[in-house]
């Protein structure tokens, strides 16, 4: 919980500083454009990106697959272009990494891999071991 709220706080304070630095760089005005060019076209091409895996996602249920894949990068591609609407350089940098199929599916493999080895230390203690004993109604 602290870690979010942390998050929370820090993020915003991050993208100010970075708005602040970058437009005493280049300007207030061609800040202010590069913020809209930057959500304008990321939104532009999540929505392609998202027709694009709804598309594949169709294919794979017709051919009776489950699209796990899709799901899940249809929900990256719907983050991504939520951190290109907010405003600052930093939440649109990591958007764009979400958004671009071969850093998406590289951000996957590290999650994955990291979720696979928490997954395994905990798989270790699932079973309790015993003895049991087939009693019929009928023999009472």
């Amino acid at each position: 919980m602290n870690a979010f709220i942390f998050l929370i706080i820090s993020i915003p304070v991050i993208e100010i500083y970075f708005l602040i630095k970058i437009g005493s760089e280049i300007g207030a005005f061609n800040t202010i454009g590069l913020i809209f060019l930057t959500a304008f076209l990321g939104i532009y091409y999540a929505r392609y990106e998202g027709f694009r895996s709804l598309r594949s996602g169709l294919r794979q249920i017709i051919s009776n697959e489950l699209p796990l894949y899709e799901i899940i990068s249809g929900a990256a591609i719907a983050f991504a272009a939520l951190l290109l609407i907010i405003p600052g350089f930093i939440t649109d940098i990591i958007g764009i990494f979400l958004i671009f199929p071969p850093t998406r599916k590289i951000i996957f493999k590290i999650f994955s891999k990291k979720y696979n080895q928490n997954n395994n230390k905990n798989n270790k203690n699932d079973f309790i071991e015993g003895e049991f004993e087939d009693i019929d109604e009928d023999k009472k």
